[in-house]
């Protein structure tokens, strides 16, 4: 384990190259950065009981959530982060979806692909840009 990859959490550009990982560990890593800004989202939504901020995130983290998430912020992607996508979308994984829709589950995963993307490439501040870009009528309401 390298203690130094945590340097990531600080936004600092880590010792793991992106550009080096495959899109399925792109999308591992970036399914936790979702998710974490999708909870701090939800949470700062105001004190709640636990099930019901769990059921608000569920129901914006799920693979169809993340699919939509894509098709509003895709105009903005920049080639780099387009490629990206792309690679993560079509991954080829060994699991197959219980509750999603195919298309879905790969556009979410293309999506966690660069949120994984950014996050190690040290670009969090990009990564909050894009998801404010695609949640702001979801945190509006």
């Amino acid at each position: 384990m390298n203690l130094q990859a945590l340097d990531l959490m600080l936004g600092q550009k880590g010792t793991v190259n992106p550009k080096e990982l495959s899109p399925l560990a792109l999308a591992y890593i970036g399914d936790a950065v979702y998710e974490m800004l999708v909870r701090t989202t939800v949470l700062t939504g105001g004190n709640a009981p636990v099930n019901r901020l769990h059921k608000t995130a569920r129901d914006m983290v799920n693979a169809k959530a993340q699919a939509e998430f894509y098709f509003r912020v895709a105009e903005e992607l920049t080639e780099e982060e387009a490629a990206v996508f792309r690679r993560g979308r079509n991954a080829k994984s060994y699991t197959t979806p219980k509750n999603a829709d195919l298309m879905d589950y790969r556009h979410a995963t293309g999506v966690e692909a660069v949120f994984g993307y950014l996050y190690l490439d040290g670009k969090m501040e990009r990564a909050i840009d894009l998801f404010r870009l695609g949640m702001a009528e979801l945190i509006e309401k």
